[in-house]
């Protein structure tokens, strides 16, 4: 490839001199004719002297027409000189000769394998927005990683990122070898089902042992991707449709669970129609009364710590935690009648959408589904609504007016963002659940009225991290997760209102984790002890400033 644009290349360049000395000789002999029409004689040398200092716009004035006919006859040479030397040469130049040049130099700056001291890394094949979203969990707890890069135009971009990258074939099973696939703790593959099947049986064949992560678009795609080697196969789509359901108003609990550590719940609740609004934490007194730790408010979007003079509003939906029997209690005292059969509207019958239509099922919570296409509705029955949810008398017949929450699950992040637009100004009140495609939509959405929003970046980066931590952190939404960190050595025997973890870091400790596994409820004023973990509420930056605090043991 290299030698066949070089050939092109230096033919291309011999093609522009022939014409250039081409145009100068015609110019040179026209100079001539015209010159000796008007009685002037100059020799062959000032022929190409005049057509040099014409054409390049110099122009001295030392030898000129007399005549209207050579002026313009000057005013000829001087345009093609114009648009030959002073435009298309360059150009020329810069595009197949300096561009090709400096991609030569920048090319030696991508290494091709990794130190030989490197060991427990994780090695990426392909950089999209899940494994950037894990490159960046990576480096905030400080694991080393490799990206591996097919071609310097990838690579070379995220080298000057700041991103650990080496330049090899995805496909070739020898770029593995000089990313020390032996001394690794995991690879990524996320591509489509038939690129990661093809690459996990690749690796497979150089160990036996390597953990190797996967992403499918379907339960047979990732059937397919574990038999060609996988050790798990994430199906994105039907995860985010789970999550994307656990998060609606409605359904006859109060606090819905939307994630566990060992015995205690994470759930969220929902504040509208209950006693919960108008009160602070600390008038609600859920702790001493029933036993269930709030830990957190989401407000439109905007996730906030708990503290005593938290205010709970209308549109508050409260992350809570506690145990199965803790949540039943507050279940029974918090109950919303009201919404118990409450209607949820599904926007998109596709994979997430028709996820979220069976999580909504097993719930038990009634909804409708709307899509364009007859096709995708076919075994909906009355559940199903064809039609574009873009026009009110479509949202109309799902019943958007009776309905608590509306569960945006297109792909078009675009479409995404009028939908929620247009679903607030309908009804200011309802529950607004997107999904992003893209991470940097994220916050449109929010601004558009969405109060919460998952993306397949965070939701996939999670599930890789967990799996190489064999430790659990729960994603709440976008950037907002529980997760664990060891007490380090040198906090052993503080309490926990001496770190003020909440003021120093923004994370909010939920329990505490002994070194049996067995969780105790906070305790402000009790020492922490040896082998003890925090369980911890936070967003990135958050969790990156603990860390760094702290340090990890």
């Amino acid at each position: 490839m290299g030698k066949r644009s070089t050939r092109r290349n230096t033919r291309l360049l011999i093609k522009l001199i022939l014409t250039l000395v081409l145009m100068i000789a015609v110019y040179s002999v026209s100079f001539h004719l015209l010159m000796e029409r008007e009685g002037q004689h100059h020799s062959w040398i000032t022929g190409v002297y005049w057509t040099f200092t014409v054409m390049s716009t110099l122009g001295f004035g030392d030898i000129t027409f007399e005549t209207d006919l050579g002026r313009l006859y000057s005013i000829l040479v001087m345009l093609s000189g114009v648009v030959f030397l002073l435009i298309l040469m360059p150009f020329t130049l810069i595009e197949f000769f300096y561009a090709p040049w400096m991609e030569r130099q920048s090319r030696g700056r991508l290494p091709d394998e990794v130190d030989e001291d490197l060991s427990g890394h994780v090695i990426i094949t392909g950089f999209n927005s899940i494994t950037r979203a894990l490159v960046e969990k990576l480096e905030r707890y400080r694991k080393p990683y490799v990206v591996v890069c097919k071609d310097e135009e990838e690579g070379v971009p995220l080298l000057d990122e700041g991103i650990s990258v080496m330049s090899g074939d995805p496909s070739r099973m020898e770029t593995y070898e000089r990313a020390g696939l032996d001394r690794a703790a995991l690879v990524t593959v996320t591509g489509d089902d038939v690129w990661n099947a093809n690459t996990a049986f690749s690796i497979r064949d150089l160990s036996k042992t390597i953990p190797i992560v996967c992403t499918a678009s379907g339960k047979a795609a990732a059937d397919v991707i574990r038999l060609a080697g996988g050790t798990v196969a994430f199906q994105l789509g039907e995860m985010m449709g789970e999550a994307l359901a656990r998060r609606v108003v409605g359904g006859g609990a109060s606090a819905h669970v939307i994630g566990r550590f060992d015995r205690l719940l994470i759930a969220e609740a929902a504040a509208r129609g209950t006693a919960l609004v108008d009160h602070t934490v600390a008038e609600l007194g859920l702790r001493n009364r029933l036993g269930v730790n709030v830990i957190g408010v989401w407000e439109r979007g905007s996730f906030r710590l708990a503290g005593p003079d938290t205010r709970i509003e209308f549109n508050s939906v409260m992350i809570v935690a506690g145990t199965a029997e803790q949540l039943e209690r507050f279940d029974e005292a918090y109950r919303n009648p009201a919404i118990e059969q409450a209607r949820v509207i599904v926007i998109g019958a596709g994979r997430v959408g028709q996820s979220v239509a069976e999580a909504l099922r097993t719930q038990g919570i009634d909804y409708r589904i709307i899509e364009l296409e007859k096709e995708a509705l076919n075994e909906l029955g009355e559940k199903g609504v064809q039609g574009d949810a873009a026009h009110f008398e479509v949202l109309q017949r799902a019943g958007i007016i009776e309905a608590e929450s509306v569960v945006i699950t297109s792909h078009n992040d675009d479409m995404d963002i009028y939908l929620t637009i247009f679903c607030r100004k309908l009804r200011p009140d309802i529950q607004i659940i997107s999904r992003a495609t893209h991470p940097e939509n994220i916050q449109r959405l929010h601004r558009a009225g969405a109060d919460i929003v998952l993306s397949y970046s965070s939701m996939g980066s999670n599930l890789i991290f967990n799996y190489l931590q064999k430790s659990d952190t729960l994603l709440i939404a976008e950037g907002l997760s529980v997760f664990r960190a060891p007490v380090p050595e040198s906090l052993v025997g503080k309490n926990l209102v001496e770190l003020a973890l909440r003021a120093s870091t923004g994370c909010n400790v939920i329990a505490v984790i002994g070194p049996d596994g067995k969780q105790m409820d906070v305790q402000p004023l009790r020492p922490l002890a040896s082998g003890e973990e925090l369980l911890l509420i936070g967003d990135g930056p958050s969790e990156k400033r603990l860390f760094d605090k702290f340090g990890e043991s």
